[in-house]
């Protein structure tokens, strides 16, 4: 697996080298300049402009203890009682399909 990997980035430098070549940029492939500062007195850089302020977190109206614990808590259904057999049940049919699969 390495060697199919190594293979394949050694396949893709061949082909990026070549690509440069044809499309002229010989300089570029065999000298490994991408950058040319010929005209770097020319160019300056733009000003960056003032990031936009953050704006304000909203401010939290104090509730009552009470309205504060009953939207904390929601009202949850009642769960019914877990029967023996039904988790016997479960239990075999588990152990059922263990055994079919090994």
């Amino acid at each position: 697996m390495l060697e199919i990997v190594l293979f394949c980035v050694i396949l893709l430098a061949a082909g990026y080298w070549a690509t440069m070549f044809v499309m002229g940029r010989r300089d570029d492939v065999i000298h490994g300049k991408f950058v040319h500062t010929e005209e770097e007195g020319d160019f300056t850089p733009a000003a960056m402009p003032a990031p936009p302020p953050f704006p304000k977190r909203p401010v939290r109206v104090a509730q009552p203890a009470s309205v504060r614990t009953a939207s904390v808590q929601p009202a949850l259904p009642e769960a019914k009682p877990v029967n023996s057999a039904a988790l016997q049940s479960l239990l075999a049919a588990i152990q059922q399909d263990l055994k079919s699969v090994a």
